[in-house]
């Protein structure tokens, strides 16, 4: 019988490296990586993945050319019009986990309005990292616990954990990175300390369904000892 991960991070990378492999522009390789992304979502719940993780948008990613910025931030606003609510009308629970300020007002709000929207789903709970970075998600940390008066004697790594971006979302059990590429880019640092990890050769959009199976039959050959 298949182990079911409780958390598995998803790090969506090679949209744009299959676009040019296809003779598109890079609009269409993130739109394609869209399309996936719900593919993946989707199979992920049904197999019953308690919490999904999907990295979105890095806060270094706004240093790309003003044009990918802008039809990036175009297909951010479709995911929550479309996409999105449609699995929290499936009975699925919204985190956004990043840094919301400085981002356009309206994209702000529809974060708002998800998360408030679909605070009591239970089928899964799908964490959004956008406008995100680990390191970053670290700082705000200590910054909370400082603002809190903790005293520094007293922190350990259980109760720094509650100053997270969205607490409740417990350590990643499996990371998965497509394209071929073999490092974290900042993602979820904290939560990844004894994560399993797993590196596909595919890009992004073209997985499916079938490899979400692929993936969990994999993890459960995986002998996980947190270090003892």
């Amino acid at each position: 019988m298949t182990h079911i991960p409780r958390h598995i991070g998803f790090i969506l990378d090679g949209n744009r490296r299959w676009a040019r492999e296809h003779g598109l522009p890079t609009y269409e390789g993130h739109l394609a990586g869209l399309n996936a992304l719900e593919d993946v979502l989707r199979a992920s719940v049904d197999a019953g993945v308690e919490y999904i993780s999907f990295y979105t948008w890095s806060t270094e990613n706004w240093n790309r050319a003003e044009s990918e910025v802008s039809a990036m931030m175009k297909l951010i606003r479709r995911v929550f019009k479309r996409e999105l609510k449609e699995l929290i009308k499936a009975g699925c629970k919204l985190v956004v986990v990043g840094e919301k300020t400085h981002l356009p007002d309206d994209i702000i709000q529809m974060i708002h309005d998800a998360e408030a929207s679909s605070r009591d789903g239970d089928k899964a709970t799908l964490v959004m990292c956008f406008n995100y970075g680990g390191q970053q998600e670290i700082v705000r940390a200590t910054q909370r616990a400082i603002a809190a008066g903790v005293d520094p004697d007293s922190l350990t790594p259980d109760n720094f954990a509650q100053y997270l971006d969205h607490p409740d979302v417990p350590p990643c059990d499996l990371i998965v990175r497509t394209s071929g590429e073999q490092r974290l880019s900042n993602f979820m640092l904290w939560r990844s300390a004894y994560s399993e990890f797993l590196f596909l050769d595919k890009y992004w959009p073209d997985m499916t369904p079938a490899d979400v199976g692929a993936i969990l039959d994999e993890y459960t050959k995986r002998n996980r000892r947190h270090g003892a």
